[in-house]
């Protein structure tokens, strides 16, 4: 972001995720060009999906997601989490080398074929979200000869 801009508050921060969004999106175009991932089904849809997923949670906009970033999307995946749990999936994602998980990370874990914790509950989510129970729009209009 140029210095010379003095911006505050939200547009400071609408700035800055763009800038993020459109780092995420360079490294989606490296996975669609990759031979690797050539068969993969809906690999565009699911890419975006991956980078809107991760810059939701990435807090601190470092491109990592840390322990904080990962609490906060367990706990809004209705999924919460001890701090070992947490320091073990991170450890399962990143193979052990960081604290952080950075979206290439994220990424070979949710196209790859091991099952890890993290990628079971995303993809949960995901099948959640796709089928909902709840009708919409407003409640139809009732009579007092409706009611049981």
């Amino acid at each position: 972001m140029p210095s010379n801009l003095d911006l505050q508050g939200g547009k400071a921060f609408g700035l800055l995720k763009a800038h993020q969004r459109e780092k995420l999106e360079e490294i989606n175009k490296e996975y669609m060009e990759d031979q690797k991932y050539r068969d993969e089904e809906d690999l565009p849809e699911k890419l975006n999906s991956f980078k809107n997923k991760y810059a939701e949670f990435d807090l601190n906009d470092q491109g990592e997601i840390d322990m904080m970033g990962l609490k906060r999307m367990m706990e809004k995946l209705g999924v919460p989490k001890t701090h070992l749990e947490m320091k073990k999936m991170i450890s399962e994602v990143t193979g052990g080398c960081s604290d952080t998980i950075n979206y290439r990370d994220f990424v070979k874990m949710m196209l790859g074929k091991r099952s890890a914790v993290l990628k079971l509950v995303m993809m949960f989510e995901d099948k959640a979200n796709g089928t909902s129970c709840k009708p919409d729009g407003p409640p139809p209009k009732r009579d007092i000869t409706s009611l049981p």
